[in-house]
C-alpha cells in the first residue's frame, strides 16, 4: 500500500464520517420539530451547539437556517397572523454561523423593521443584525446601506442615516447613490426622490424575489403619492385663479394646468373628487399608498403569498 493511497484512504473515510455526521445533525434536527409550524422552524437555537454538531460544516448549516428563514417568513405572512417573532433569531443564527451572508442581512433590513403584516415589527433586531453586518464586513457598501435605509424609512433619524451613508461611500467599492444620500439626509430634502432612490438602490442590490417585489410595490406606491400631491397643487391653484374648483380633470386641461388624463402607474385616470381630493380608481391594487385614498380607508397591503 503506497503512502498516496493511505492518504486518499484516510481522506475518503474522514469524509464518509462527515457526510454521516452532517446526515445524524439533519435528523436530530428534524426530531426536534414540535407541532407548531412556527416552533419547528427554528429547531436549535444555539449557535454554540449547531457548530459542534455541523463537524466544520457552518456554511452548509448557515444555508439550511437561510432558506429556513426566508420560508418562514413567507408561511407566516401567507398564514396571515402578523407573529413573525422567529425572523430575528432565525436571521441571528443563520448570520452567526456564516458572517459573510450578505442577502440575509438585506432581507432582514427589509422585513425584520416594517410593522405587521409586511414585517415583524423589530427595528432594534434589524438595527442590531446590521451593526453586526458591519462588524464582521466592514468593507460592504450594501451594509452601511441597510443601516442608513432603516434609520430613514422605519426611525425617520436622518441624522444617523446620512452618517451610514456617508460611511458606505468612503469605502473603495461603493454605490454612486451612497453620497446623493448622505448629503440629502443631511438637509432633510428631496423627500419623494430620496425615497424613491433608496427603494431603487434596494431592488438593484439583490437577486431575493420577495425583496425585489416588496421594492417594486413601493416604487409604484411612490409614483402615486407623488402624482396625488402634485394634481392636488394644481387643483389649488385653480381653485384660486378661477374662485371654484375644478369639474373635471377637462376643466384642469383648458386652463392649461395639465395636459391630457393623467393615470397612475397601472394605467388608469386619477379621480377628481368634491372639493378637489385626488382618488385612485382601485386603490386595492396598488400597495403602500399613502395618498389618493377614500377618506377613512388604511392603506392597502399586498396579498398574502405562500412561500416559494
Amino acid at each position: 500500500m503506497t503512502a498516496a493511497w493511505r492518504v486518499n484512504l484516510a481522506a475518503a473515510v474522514v469524509l464518509l464520517f462527515s457526510m454521516a455526521g452532517v446526515a445524524a445533525m439533519l435528523d436530530a434536527i428534524d426530531r426536534t420539530r414540535s407541532g407548531n409550524a412556527a416552533e419547528e422552524s427554528l429547531y436549535l437555537r444555539s449557535p454554540k451547539m449547531l457548530r459542534r454538531l455541523s463537524l466544520g460544516y457552518t456554511g452548509l448549516l448557515a444555508d439550511i437556517y437561510w432558506t429556513r428563514a426566508v420560508q418562514y417568513f413567507g408561511e407566516q405572512h401567507h398564514s396571515g397572523t402578523g407573529d413573525f417573532r422567529l425572523l430575528a433569531p432565525l436571521l441571528e443564527i443563520t448570520t452567526e454561523l456564516d458572517p459573510k451572508l450578505l442577502p440575509a442581512y438585506q432581507f432582514g433590513a427589509t422585513f425584520l423593521a416594517p410593522k405587521p403584516p409586511n414585517g415583524a415589527g423589530l427595528p432594534g433586531s434589524a438595527l442590531a443584525l446590521m451593526r453586526y453586518g458591519i462588524e464582521h464586513n466592514p468593507d460592504q457598501w450594501r451594509l452601511y446601506y441597510n443601516l442608513g435605509f432603516l434609520y430613514y424609512t422605519e426611525l425617520k433619524d436622518y441624522a444617523h442615516a446620512a452618517q451610514a451613508f456617508a460611511q458606505g461611500a468612503q469605502l473603495p467599492v461603493t454605490n454612486e447613490f451612497m453620497p446623493i444620500l448622505a448629503a440629502r439626509m443631511a438637509q432633510h430634502a428631496g423627500e419623494f426622490d430620496t425615497a424613491r432612490m433608496l427603494w431603487f438602490t434596494t431592488y438593484q442590490s439583490t437577486k431575493e424575489s420577495q425583496i425585489r417585489e416588496n421594492a417594486v410595490e413601493h416604487l409604484l406606491a411612490l409614483q402615486v403619492d407623488e402624482d396625488v400631491t402634485r394634481l392636488e397643487q394644481v387643483v389649488e391653484k385653480y381653485r384660486l385663479q378661477t374662485g371654484r374648483w375644478p369639474g373635471s380633470m377637462s376643466d384642469l386641461e383648458r386652463a392649461g394646468l395639465i395636459h391630457g388624463t393623467p393615470t397612475d402607474p397601472k394605467g388608469h385616470p386619477y379621480r377628481l373628487m368634491a372639493e378637489g381630493r385626488i382618488e385612485v380608481q382601485d386603490p386595492q391594487n396598488i400597495y403602500f399608498i399613502t395618498k389618493g385614498l377614500p377618506p377613512g380607508a388604511a392603506p392597502p397591503q399586498p396579498p398574502r403569498q405562500a412561500s416559494k
